[in-house]
C-alpha cells in the first residue's frame, strides 16, 4: 500500500489522511498532541519523533510553519519519495495580483522563514512540490466564525481564500502526481472582508456591526490586499474545486 507522512496532522492534514485512509494507504500522521487524533485510523505519533517511522518511499505532506521544530528535513533525506509543502500566500508580500508567475517577496522575517523552508525542499533529493495556499477555511474556521465573535474585519482590502477540503484535494494530487515547482492555491472568487462579513450576516441572519473593525482590521493578517489565481495548479494536477467560492464554501462548512 502507499505509505503516507503527514508531517503535522492539523486542521487541514487530518482531511488528508482521511483521503489516504479511504484510499487503503498506510498513514504515519505527527501531532504534538496524540491524543487528539485518536479517533483518526492513522498511527499517530508525537512530532519529537517522528525520525523513528520514517520509511522508505514515503509520501510525505510537510505542514509545520517555520516556526515549529527545528531539522524535520534531515531524517526524510534517504527516504522520502516525495514532499509536498504547505506554505503560505504571504510569501507574495506587498502583490495584489498573484498567479504562478508571480515572483516571491522575502520583505518580512515571516515570509523569509518560509522562502529559506521552501529553498530546502526543493533542493532536497527527493521529488517535490510547494502549495502556497490563500486564507483557509471551512468548518469552524473563517468568517462564518469570526463574526459570532465580533472578530470579523469590514475592511475593502481583498483577501482570497480555499476551502480546506479542497486544499486537502490539491495535496492529495500532489502527492500522486510528478507536478514540481511552486504554486499559489485559491479559489475562484477574492472578495473584499466586508463583502464576504455581509454575506454570512446575511447568512446568519446577525447584524453586520463595526465590533470587530478595529482590531481586526489593524491585525497583521488583515493587512493585506490580495487577489490569487489558483487556477495553474489545478490545471497542472487535474482538480477540479468542490467549493469555487465562498458562496457555497461557507454555507457548506456552518451545515
Amino acid at each position: 500500500p502507499l505509505e503516507i507522512l503527514i508531517l503535522g496532522c492539523g486542521y487541514t492534514g487530518r482531511r488528508v489522511a482521511e483521503r489516504f485512509l479511504a484510499r487503503g494507504a498506510r498513514v504515519t500522521a505527527t501531532t504534538r498532541d496524540p491524543q487528539r487524533l485518536g479517533d483518526l485510523g492513522a498511527e499517530v505519533i508525537h512530532t519529537n519523533d517522528f525520525a523513528a517511522h520514517v520509511r522508505t518511499g514515503m509520501l510525505v505532506l510537510h505542514s509545520i510553519p517555520p516556526d515549529g521544530p527545528a531539522g524535520l528535513l534531515g531524517p526524510l533525506q534517504d527516504r522520502a519519495a516525495r514532499v509536498v509543502y504547505l506554505s503560505s500566500t504571504s510569501v507574495y508580500g506587498r502583490a495584489h495580483q498573484v498567479d504562478e508567475k508571480t515572483l516571491v517577496d522575502a520583505g518580512t522575517e515571516w515570509a523569509r522563514a518560509r522562502l529559506e523552508v521552501e529553498r530546502a525542499i526543493a533542493a532536497g533529493p527527493w521529488s517535490s512540490l510547494i502549495l502556497r495556499p490563500a486564507a483557509i477555511y471551512g468548518p469552524g474556521r473563517g468568517v462564518q466564525e469570526s463574526i459570532q465573535r465580533g472578530t470579523h474585519s469590514l475592511s475593502e482590502r481583498f483577501v482570497s481564500r480555499i476551502h480546506v477540503d479542497d486544499l486537502a484535494a490539491h495535496v492529495e494530487a500532489a502527492l500522486l502526481s510528478p507536478v514540481s515547482g511552486a504554486y499559489p492555491v485559491a479559489d475562484e472568487e477574492p472578495c473584499t472582508s466586508l463583502e464576504i462579513a455581509e454575506f454570512c450576516a446575511r447568512l446568519l441572519n446577525l447584524p453586520l456591526t463595526g465590533a470587530g473593525h478595529g482590531k481586526a482590521a489593524r491585525a497583521p493578517r488583515f493587512a493585506n490586499n490580495r487577489r490569487v489565481n489558483g487556477s495553474a495548479v489545478r490545471r497542472a494536477l487535474g482538480i477540479t474545486l468542490t467549493y469555487p467560492s465562498y458562496r457555497v464554501g461557507i454555507p457548506a462548512a456552518l451545515s
